[in-house]
C-alpha cells in the first residue's frame, strides 16, 4: 500500500494514534454478522432488489433524529414497501413528477403542510400514502424505487457490479477514488439523503454484503460518513485550521480538502491490518469509525459537546492526545479566543508533532 500523504506529520500521527487506540477490530466481523441476521447478505446473492431497496430506505429513515426516536416512529407506523411503492407506479398516476426518475426530481412533497410542487395532482397521488416520518423521506422512497426501476433496469446489485467494473482501472493510483464515485455520485442524485448516511450505509452493503466481491469491498472501505462528531473532532484538534480547510459542517466536509479528504490521505499511511490482519491494508472507513468512537457516548466519550464547552478550549488534561491538541473551541466567545490563541502558541508539543 501507499504511504505518500499531504497531510501534516501532526495530523498523520494524532489520526494514527486515535486509529490504534479506538479501531474496532471486529468492524467487519459484526458488519457482516448484521447484514446476515437481516438477509442483506441472502439478497445481494439472489439479486433481489426489492429487499435491498426495502433496506436501504429503513437504513435512510434514521437520518436528522437520534436512532430511537426514528425507531420509534417505524414502531408505530411502519416501513416503506418498495413493492407498494411499484405497484402505486404501475398504476400510472396523473403526476408528471412519478413518470421516471429523470422526472421526479424537485417533487417537493411537504407532509405538515400537504402541499408540493405538483397542486392539482396530490389528491390523488400515492406517494403521502407512505407511512414514514416526514415528505422528505416519502420523496427518498420513491425516488430509490424509481432510479432502480429505470437506471438499474431492476436490478441494484448488477448495477453496482457494471459501475465498479467500468470505473476499475488497475494502473491508476486513483482506482478507489473512480470506483467510489461511480456509485456515490449517482445515488447522490436521488433527493434528500444526506451524504453521510448514504456514504455510511453504502459502506456497509459493499464491505460484507459479499465478501468474495473484490470491487465492492475495495470500494467499501473507501467511504467515509464524516458526522458533528468527526467534524468538530478535526476543528476541535487545530487539524482544519492547520491544512487551511476550516469549514462549517455539513457539505463542506465533502469537498476537495475537507474532512474526507484529510482522513483519506491520512488512511494513506495506516496499515490497517495492525488491528485485524483480515483487514483491507487501506482502510479509510476503519480510520473515521475510530474517530467516531473516540469522540462517542458509546465509544471513548472524550471529545464531544457533553464533555467540552464548545464555546472555550477544552480543559480535559488527561485526554491522551492533549499536547498533540489544538484545543480550539468550536463557537468561541471573545474570552475563548484569547484562551485559545494563549495555550496553542505556548505548547511547544502542538507544533512541532
Amino acid at each position: 500500500m501507499s504511504t505518500i500523504s499531504s497531510v501534516s506529520p501532526r495530523t498523520q500521527h494524532l489520526i494514527q494514534n486515535v486509529y490504534e487506540l479506538c479501531g474496532a477490530p471486529d468492524l467487519l466481523h459484526d458488519t457482516a454478522g448484521y447484514l446476515h441476521l437481516t438477509g442483506i447478505q441472502a439478497a445481494v446473492a439472489a439479486r433481489d432488489s426489492p429487499a435491498l431497496i426495502d433496506w436501504l430506505l429503513h437504513c435512510f429513515s434514521f437520518q436528522g433524529v437520534s436512532d430511537a426516536i426514528a425507531q420509534g416512529y417505524i414502531d408505530r407506523h411502519g416501513r416503506a414497501s418498495s413493492t407498494h411503492i411499484h405497484d402505486s407506479l404501475a398504476a400510472q398516476p396523473s403526476c408528471p413528477k412519478l413518470q421516471a426518475f429523470s422526472t421526479f426530481q424537485g417533487c417537493g412533497y411537504a407532509k405538515t403542510a400537504l402541499t408540493c410542487s405538483e397542486p392539482p395532482h396530490l389528491p390523488g397521488c400515492p406517494l403521502p400514502l407512505m407511512p414514514l416520518r416526514n415528505g422528505r423521506l416519502n420523496q427518498v422512497a420513491y425516488a430509490l424505487v424509481l432510479f432502480v426501476r429505470d437506471v438499474c433496469r431492476g436490478d441494484l446489485v448488477g448495477w453496482i457490479d457494471q459501475q465498479l467494473e467500468e470505473a476499475d482501472d488497475p494502473t491508476s493510483p486513483a482506482r478507489v477514488q473512480r470506483m467510489r464515485a461511480a456509485v456515490l455520485e449517482p445515488l447522490s442524485r436521488i433527493e434528500g439523503i444526506s451524504f453521510k448516511v448514504l456514504a455510511m450505509t453504502l459502506s456497509n452493503l459493499l464491505l460484507c454484503g459479499d465478501p468474495g466481491r473484490e470491487r465492492w469491498v475495495t470500494t467499501g472501505a473507501s467511504m467515509i460518513a464524516v458526522d458533528t462528531l468527526v467534524h468538530n473532532w478535526l476543528h476541535r484538534t487545530g487539524i482544519l485550521k492547520e491544512h487551511a480547510a476550516e469549514h462549517a459542517y455539513g457539505p463542506g466536509c465533502y469537498d476537495t480538502g475537507g474532512c474526507a479528504d484529510l482522513i483519506e490521505e491520512a488512511a494513506q499511511g495506516i496499515d490497517a491490518r495492525v488491528l485485524n490482519h483480515s483487514f483491507p491494508a487501506l482502510f479509510p472507513r476503519a480510520v473515521q469509525v475510530a474517530i467516531w468512537r473516540f469522540c462517542s457516548q458509546q465509544g471513548l466519550d472524550v471529545c464531544n459537546g457533553n464533555r467540552i464547552d464548545d464555546r472555550s478550549p477544552c480543559t480535559n488534561e488527561t485526554c491522551p492526545f492533549w499536547s498533540a491538541c489544538d484545543h480550539l473551541p468550536l463557537k468561541p466567545d471573545r474570552h475563548g479566543e484569547l484562551k485559545a490563541k494563549h495555550r496553542v502558541s505556548g505548547s511547544g508539543p502542538t507544533n512541532s508533532q
